[in-house]
């Protein structure tokens, strides 16, 4: 039919059902974002600890874990004691704050720790910043990140430290060091972290200015 030529009252109706078939696509489309988002987030373990009280330190088992697959790409967990690699980190934060890593602890944002796809949880690793070479000790507790050249997704705090937390990666060097204590006892990445030379200067720096207040 010629919409040219059609009668004005034919017109009307006809506009009227293809305004209500736009309407209703649209109104799918919104819908299916919609339930495609609440998906993802259904995808996060339940919040343990919520934002703002103290997360508990360790509370989690030793695990190595079996062969396991990813968005098509297959990571085989295993002790290895001379893992040595470098390649991107990454950071998380708030989203998996308070919840269970994959060993049973708890994520904290604010500790110094880490995910790593295939090393054993609970242990320690040497992470060095490639670009200005600070490095400082974390604790593995968690599984991750999934993308392809990162090797390791670093707690907040570790970000902020090593001076990467804006760009969001980094190039950097990780070498395993061995098991992490199971109660979650952090003093040896204080520890390690104190004796830093860029952290004490960075620390001289602020005592300095605080003088002047």
């Amino acid at each position: 039919m010629n919409l040219r030529n059609a009668p004005q009252e034919l017109l009307l109706p006809l506009t009227f059902f293809v305004s209500i078939i736009v309407i209703a696509s649209v109104l799918s489309a919104c819908s299916s974002s919609i339930s495609l988002f609440k998906s993802k987030k259904a995808q996060y373990s339940p919040r343990v600890v919520k934002l703002g009280q103290t997360v508990p330190k360790g509370g989690g088992v030793y695990k190595v874990g079996k062969p396991y697959q990813v968005a098509g790409a297959w990571y085989t967990p295993r002790e290895n004691p001379y893992y040595d690699r470098r390649g991107i980190a990454s950071w998380y934060g708030e989203d998996f704050h308070g919840r269970r890593t994959a060993n049973g602890e708890v994520y904290d944002m604010y500790a110094l720790s880490a995910a790593h796809p295939t090393l054993p949880l609970p242990s320690y690793v040497e992470v060095t910043n490639i670009r200005n070479g600070r490095s400082m000790v974390v604790r593995v507790n968690d599984r991750g990140p999934y993308k392809h050249g990162r090797v390791i997704d670093l707690s907040k705090k570790v970000a902020q430290l090593l001076d990467f937390y804006r760009t969001g990666t980094t190039p950097v060097r990780v070498r395993y060091l061995g098991r992490a204590p199971l109660d979650g006892n952090d003093r040896y990445e204080q520890e390690a972290l104190r004796a830093q030379p860029w952290y004490r200067n960075q620390f001289a720096v602020q005592r300095r200015s605080n003088r002047w207040f």
